[in-house]
């Protein structure tokens, strides 16, 4: 593309039209559709083939990996994969990662849940601890190929990526089963693993990424990155944050579909407007995230983000009192998807910058997985109680309650300065790195 060709384009739109946002793109694709291999996917395949509602959602299980790869993440920062590592740290371990995946759900294809459940049980395990590991490698390499300004885009395109990787995956495995049976469909799937390696091949090893510091033991290879990010000014607000900021929006969503339920919205209903407008909602979000992180920089997006996923929850107090309104419905799913989509983008692309590019990967899948254990830990204890015992336009109303220390919070970083003192390397333009 020549650069003039590229100025042309509206401001907003630049940024996703170069390499490394569109090598995200490609990267996201990659790291979606394993998730897809052992969520909705097998949940039709073992159901087509008679087995017991209770085993089917013990599979569930394999999701499990996922929430625990930051205990393995500082691995993919140090270990060099033997004969691979002349190419780059960050793309041999993506390619090895690539075939295990790859592997893996072929694996699971084969084994037949009529002849051993086991062995898909244990295939599915496999495919969520490469799927687990392959992310985060995805996400090191997406980190330290953009550079700080094209985070937010960057974080973007992945999450187009995800999703266009595990719809399309999703998709292709019920196509190709109705035909030619499962095996063939996970085979086929496989070669989802392709456009991270096609990425990789096109981008190259990451510029930007940095050896860790040479230490000796487990234990330092673990300390070694935290100690790093609790030593900066206004490390430990920041963590709060991290902590806090996501409690609120968590417990509203992971609830809706009850609220949904006692409305007494139908099947179609929440079909036509929570599944397919929210998700046409989230998917302009996250454009409007990017064009917002590149228009107005990341604490002004973060924080204008912060307030519209607080605010969405209102909407919800409101279609509590109210009840059963199709219009209302779709304004308030669309209004939430659209506050999610914006806050994924510049969330995504804060925490990314509070990482140092030494420790990307154990940084980011510490950072991440923070980011989400206490609203699910609350959601997953005391939720339903809290509906049952104050009704849902309180409980939203309280949503909204949680949803401000966040705010105010990150507000008081940004007067104090303290957002930029405590961003990683990664968040940082090599001219302002002493």
């Amino acid at each position: 593309m020549s650069p003039a060709w590229h100025q042309r384009l509206p401001v907003a739109l630049r940024p996703y039209v170069e390499s490394a946002p569109l090598g995200a793109l490609l990267l996201g694709m990659s790291s979606g559709f394993p998730y897809a291999m052992i969520g909705a996917t097998l949940t039709t395949r073992l159901a087509q083939d008679g087995i017991d509602k209770k085993a089917v959602t013990a599979f569930s299980l394999a999701f499990l990996v996922y929430n625990l790869k930051f205990l393995w993440a500082p691995a993919i920062d140090r270990i060099r994969i033997p004969g691979l590592s002349r190419f780059g740290q960050r793309r041999a371990w993506l390619w090895l990662c690539a075939a295990a995946v790859a592997a893996s759900v072929g694996f699971l294809g084969i084994a037949s849940p009529e002849a051993s459940l086991q062995t898909v049980a244990i295939a599915a395990v496999l495919v969520g601890v490469s799927g687990a590991t392959f992310d985060i490698v995805i996400d090191a390499y997406r980190i330290e190929t953009l550079e700080p300004h094209q985070l937010g885009t960057g974080s973007g395109m992945s999450q187009y990526g995800w999703r266009i990787g595990s719809v399309a995956a999703g998709a292709m495995a019920l196509l190709i089963a109705a035909h030619w049976g499962w095996t063939a469909a996970y085979l086929a799937c496989a070669s989802f693993v392709l456009p991270a390696i096609l990425a990789s091949l096109w981008l190259g090893e990451p510029s930007r990424h940095r050896p860790p510091p040479e230490s000796a033991g487990i234990m330092a290879a673990v300390i070694e990155p935290l100690g790093e990010f609790l030593r900066r000014s206004g490390a430990w607000l920041v963590l709060l944050f991290v902590l806090v900021h996501k409690i609120g929006d968590t417990l509203g969503q992971l609830t809706l579909r009850l609220l949904l339920n006692d409305l007494g919205f139908s099947n179609d209903e929440i079909a036509t407007y929570d599944v397919g407008f929210g998700f046409v909602a989230y998917l302009v979000g996250i454009f409007l995230g990017g064009a917002l992180y590149a228009r107005l920089g990341l604490k002004q997006a973060l924080l204008l983000s912060l307030v519209l996923m607080a605010v969405s929850n209102l909407s919800f107090a409101g279609l509590a009192a109210v009840g059963h309104d199709n219009w209302l419905l779709a304004a308030c799913i669309g209004f939430e998807n659209l506050a999610s989509g914006i806050g994924g983008v510049t969330v995504v692309a804060y925490l990314s910058a509070l990482c140092n590019l030494s420790f990307t990967a154990t940084q980011f899948a510490l950072l991440s997985a923070a980011a989400s254990v206490v609203g699910r830990l609350i959601t997953g204890t005391s939720a339903g109680a809290l509906i049952e015992s104050m009704g849902y336009v309180d409980f939203y109303l309280l949503t909204f309650v949680i949803a401000l220390p966040g705010v105010i919070l990150f507000w008081l970083m940004m007067r104090a300065g303290l957002v930029d003192r405590a961003l990683g390397s990664a968040g940082r333009d090599p001219a302002d790195q002493r």
